[in-house]
């Protein structure tokens, strides 16, 4: 019998239920939702979550399509799930914890005794402990950008070659190896000795089908690949950026790119330029170095200094 909140399954079942994280303003209990698969066979353990980040709903969409195809006859090991796990953000569509305004990947791994963000963290982090691998289903906020894994503990660290390998075996097509802010899940777990990604699904609003689509099929991607299900792994050629250069707007007006997500940047390139209303040109952004066209803010209006882009670099293919 594995258990996670009031999900409780023996082997061969699954559950859903809710993990208790504290109470809202009114005294409400506040219960994030969580399931479990408890496969037939003896295994490994996967934990999953999702919306750690309350306006990243790509990963919400891979938890509601995966979950219903997996049959735990078929299964070996067991698969942890918590679906949302900035409930506050969540309800009111932000990106940040309003209650104590906090991002939520900046909190791991947590308090049990502290804010309303550490709280969450502490709850959340002492099951993605009980795990040998660790998926953080994330997305680019609602900026665009094309689907990757982050890799965040450090091309130093000891459990590197370990996630990076879960990075592969998601396989996105990209994937971001650069160390990670502090108090991010990717960062804490590989230090308990776990081995953690942050899939990056896309960046929307709402949710992007093709982006979900992929996430589903690197979730069954890292099942068939650590022995939780049988059949093979489909993965494609994937490039790595071990960095970012970031561009920001040199004057106010509106942004017109000259890349496309995913495409070669060569030094000395156009990569956008701004215009005031009337189609003036008021400047032209080129590239520093070469790389990938890898993030782009969505709306196109800016004001000087303003983020606009990044391009990933320190590229490589594996």
């Amino acid at each position: 019998m594995i258990s996670l909140g009031s999900a409780s399954a023996a082997p061969g079942e699954v559950d859903t239920g809710r993990l208790e994280v504290g109470e809202t303003r009114d005294g409400t209990t506040v219960g994030l939702p969580c399931a479990v698969v408890n496969g037939a066979s003896d295994g490994k353990t996967l934990y999953v979550q999702a919306a750690s980040d309350g306006d990243e709903l790509n990963g919400v969409g891979v938890i509601q399509r995966l979950f219903p195809q997996l049959d735990p006859a078929d299964i070996s090991g067991q698969i942890l799930f918590v679906g949302i796990v900035n409930y506050h953000a969540f309800q009111v569509a932000q990106h940040r914890n309003p209650v104590d305004d906090t991002k939520m990947n900046r909190a791991y791994p947590g308090d049990e005794n502290g804010t309303s963000s550490e709280r969450i963290a502490a709850a959340t982090f002492d099951v993605a402990r009980r795990a040998d691998l660790i998926l953080d289903l994330h997305q680019g906020s609602t900026s665009q950008m094309i689907d990757e894994v982050r890799v965040r503990c450090g091309r130093h660290h000891r459990l590197h070659s370990e996630c990076l390998r879960l990075a592969k075996t998601f396989g996105c097509g990209y994937v971001l190896d650069q160390k990670g802010p502090d108090g991010q899940l990717a960062r804490a777990a590989p230090d308990e000795g776990v081995p953690t990604v942050d899939p990056e699904l896309g960046g929307c609003v709402g949710w992007d089908e093709e982006s979900i689509r992929k996430g589903v099929r690197g979730v069954h991607n890292v099942l068939r690949g650590y022995g939780f299900l049988d059949g093979s792994v489909e993965t494609e050629r994937q490039t790595r950026a071990k960095g970012f250069d970031q561009y920001g707007a040199p004057a106010g007006g509106l942004v017109r790119f000259e890349k496309h997500l995913g495409e070669q940047v060569s030094a000395g390139d156009v990569v956008f330029e701004v215009t005031d209303v009337f189609g003036g040109l008021k400047a032209r952004v080129t590239a520093d170095g070469s790389g990938i066209f890898w993030r782009s803010r969505r709306l196109p209006q800016v004001a000087t200094g303003e983020y606009v882009c990044s391009v990933g670099t320190g590229i490589d293919t594996f």
